[in-house]
């Protein structure tokens, strides 16, 4: 069998049940495995650890797929964990308001590298790591007899397949094709997700839950909505009845997107607009006109994509955070996240203070925001808590 030692010292990262071993931990490699092949990980002292999946291009050189040097690592596995993932999933969708989920969340759901969301009749797939792309062909196999009448689509397009070296792979997994945007349901709202070119796999699902909050919140209010991508935030802010909500993104093509959105649901254009911008220079040129706003929300891209990239990360979270409460009328609201796994809770609730004291405000938090259910947060896995955000009330 093929199998890693570890270094001495460098298994106590595995006895608290994380799951990467990173190349620098790993003493030698024996019996030469192919990419993405299951290896036995033993310590020093050839103690058994469990099973992993070995990736020779990247710094995560092995992901355990279990714990149990005892259990065999097979379809069988694959199948049962596929299966219970779905049935976690299963409340979130039963009530027919809601068609649109992660059903496969990698790591937090037992499958290291699989990602698949479920917009509807449609499954979009991410083979994001060695192992993942290793055992793909059964994975697809699975993924249709337990989800029969879905159609599979691959978007193995992430910069994280580079990491593993692989190449990047899109395209249909049935003969029968999707459409471009695959239509579905969020707290029935109508939305599409650009499956074959948005972001991700097409749509955020990952602020369902905090798109609801904001809309329950929006009744009356004038709604800045920065980053916006296709309008997700808006169309709740809409719902909830809203006075005004303005949209601004860098992407055309996301604006375009996020208006048929607000007209499908049947929202008046008139109490919408869209703004073509940098989001730093919009927030600064309204900060010149004097303008405000009574709700605020920032969601931002990654702006730290690695732990070196924390420190210059920090300052632009600041920088809007800072320019959004000077927007804000007094007892406005601000919705602010970060999704970068490597900006800590403690550092992103440091920096939404210091953006309070250097705006001349007060801000309390009103509710700490995560990502919705359907992306769980495992505590032994930090890394799968990327997701951090605050409702504030601004004085």
């Amino acid at each position: 069998m093929h199998q890693i030692r570890l270094r001495r010292g460098r298994a106590s990262s595995l006895m608290r049940r994380h799951p990467w071993i990173f190349s620098g931990a790993v003493q030698r490699v024996e019996s030469e495995p192919p990419s993405g092949a299951t290896v036995r990980v033993i310590d020093a002292d050839g103690r058994a650890l469990g099973h992993a999946a070995y990736s020779p291009s990247s710094q995560i050189r092995a992901r355990m797929w279990t714990f149990d040097p005892a259990e065999t690592v097979d379809a069988a596995l694959l199948q049962r964990r596929i299966a219970a993932a779905g049935q976690r999933r299963s409340a979130l969708l039963a009530s027919g308001q809601t068609t649109a989920c992660r059903l496969i969340a990698s790591e937090a759901d037992g499958i290291p590298g699989l990602v698949v969301d479920r917009y509807d009749r449609v499954l979009v797939c991410q083979f994001l790591s060695a192992g993942a792309e290793y055992w793909r062909e059964t994975l697809l196999d699975i993924l249709r007899d337990a989800f029969p009448g879905t159609v599979l689509f691959e978007r193995s397009d992430s910069d994280a397949r580079v990491k593993e070296g692989l190449p990047s792979r899109t395209g249909p997994l049935h003969a029968v094709e999707p459409p471009d945007s695959v239509t579905f349901l969020e707290h029935g709202l109508h939305f599409r997700a650009d499956i074959r070119s948005g972001h991700k796999t097409g749509f955020y699902l990952d602020q369902r839950e905090n798109r609801l909050l904001l809309g329950q919140h929006a009744e009356g209010a004038e709604v800045l909505n920065c980053f916006s991508y296709t309008g997700g935030f808006a169309v709740h802010a809409l719902a909830g009845g809203a006075a005004h909500v303005t949209d601004v993104d860098v992407s055309a093509d996301a604006l375009r997107l996020a208006g048929e959105h607000v007209r499908e649901n049947g929202f008046d254009s008139g109490r919408y607009e869209q703004q073509e911008s940098d989001v730093f220079h919009f927030l600064r040129s309204c900060r010149d006109a004097r303008r405000e706003f009574d709700v605020i929300v920032l969601d931002p891209p990654k702006f730290a994509a690695s732990s070196s990239q924390v420190r210059r990360a920090s300052r632009g979270y600041k920088d809007i955070n800072l320019l959004a409460m000077k927007l804000l009328r007094p007892g406005g609201l601000l919705f602010t996240f970060s999704c970068s796994a490597h900006m800590t809770e403690p550092l992103f609730r440091k920096i939404v203070a210091d953006a309070a004291v250097d705006a001349g405000r007060e801000a309390q938090v009103l509710s700490q925001l995560s990502q919705s259910v359907d992306h769980p947060v495992v505590l032994h896995i930090p890394e799968s808590w990327y997701l951090k955000g605050y409702l504030c009330r601004i004085g």
